[in-house]
């Protein structure tokens, strides 16, 4: 991971084997965004590959046994091995069972990295630089955008190996694209353009693979320069958070606890006494020490 400018950019870093996944791998980019989020210098995170791959899938050298291994350090322990409890919540109560007649069951590796990624208080920007295949376009799913090099190809590929969509994707995929253009992709495995993805509204943006890295940092500036960090924090929760709740009252008691923390707080003062004289805020809270509950009382609380 490199930091500059305020911008934080990860790269999958096995250009020889298409950025393919691991338990390394996704052990390291749980530990990535642990990062990010406890460093106020970091405004927003850029994930891309190295190489001419954003990520080709997970690593198959071990063959079918990729997917039936028992794995004590990815079965049902987070990376802290806090035994499916966070902050004393058990997460068996949101479907986090992982046993299954008895046996325990190995957790997707794919779906803890999206899971990490969902908690994250920075913007997230997917910069996918090449193929995007399997877990390699399922995590991206959890960015805030996905932009992509035109002649990047993608594919939900579960189907054709005999599996079933991971990495949160029966959740997140049918929230970003339309039903039928999700059950196309995901029934049929197959592999599409990135202008198809683009149509879809997959991706935000295509640029050439020259410009990708470049186009990517101006925008995670464009989203970060003139705004208060906890404000934004607080922000992408509250989006991504009131994705799956069962009515608007739910987003009503969120924001109107919302208004009335940052209403207390010295970024409101700095915010408003900058507009009134013309000039550019200094934000002063951080989310290091300045994030206010929003949603204990009536979702999970976030991993932070």
């Amino acid at each position: 991971m490199s930091i500059e400018d305020g911008i934080a950019v990860i790269t999958l870093d096995r250009p020889d084997k298409l950025n393919a996944f691991t338990t390394t791998m996704e052990n390291e980019l749980i530990e990535a965004f642990d990062a990010t989020d406890a460093n106020d210098a970091v405004r927003a995170v850029i994930l891309t590959g190295a190489g001419r791959a954003f990520c080709a899938g997970a690593d198959l050298s071990s063959g079918a046994e990729t997917f039936s291994e028992w794995s004590a350090e990815s079965n049902g322990n987070d990376a802290n091995g806090d035994d499916l409890r966070r902050d004393g919540v058990d997460l068996r109560r949101h479907g986090d069972d992982l046993r299954r007649d008895g046996v325990d069951l190995r957790r997707d590796g794919g779906g803890r990295v999206v899971l990490r990624m969902f908690d994250s208080l920075k913007p997230i920007i997917a910069a996918i630089n090449g193929p995007a295949v399997g877990v390699g376009i399922t995590m991206t799913l959890a960015a805030d955008f996905r932009l992509a090099a035109d002649d990047a190809r993608m594919g939900f590929v579960f189907n054709r190996r005999g599996l079933v969509p991971e990495s949160c994707s029966s959740w997140l995929l049918p929230k970003l694209v339309p039903l039928q253009r999700a059950l196309d992709w995901i029934y049929s495995g197959r592999i599409f353009t990135a202008a198809e993805a683009f149509s879809a509204g997959l991706v935000y943006r295509l640029h050439s693979r020259e410009d990708l890295l470049g186009e990517a940092t101006a925008l995670a500036h464009s989203l970060t320069r003139d705004t208060a960090p906890v404000s934004v924090a607080l922000s992408r929760q509250m989006v991504w958070r009131m994705l799956g709740v069962e009515h608007p009252m739910v987003a009503h008691r969120v924001e109107s606890i919302g208004i009335n923390a940052r209403g207390a707080q010295a970024d409101v003062r700095e915010g408003i006494a900058a507009f009134l004289e013309k000039r550019e805020a200094v934000f002063p809270d951080r989310c290091s020490d300045a994030m206010p509950d929003l949603f204990s009382s009536h979702l999970p609380r976030p991993r932070w």
